[in-house]
């Protein structure tokens, strides 16, 4: 499972309406947007990062046997 690392961001309230708005056009979470966000604007700098690993799994897991 790959570890994400928690970060708290103050945001002006106008720019974060815009992210959950965008978010909801690309059915994605706020914080998967602003992630996704950050990739492209690195990504237009010149700055390579590694893909993005594996989603965590959700949910219970499965019975065996």
């Amino acid at each position: 499972m790959t570890k994400r690392k928690a970060f708290p961001l103050r945001v002006d309230p106008g720019l974060w309406a815009a992210v959950e708005r965008l978010a909801a056009t690309e059915l994605r979470s706020a914080n998967a947007e602003v992630e996704i966000l950050l990739r492209e604007a690195l990504k237009a700098r010149g700055i390579k990062l590694d893909p993005p690993g594996p989603p965590v799994k959700r949910g219970r897991p499965r019975k065996e046997g």
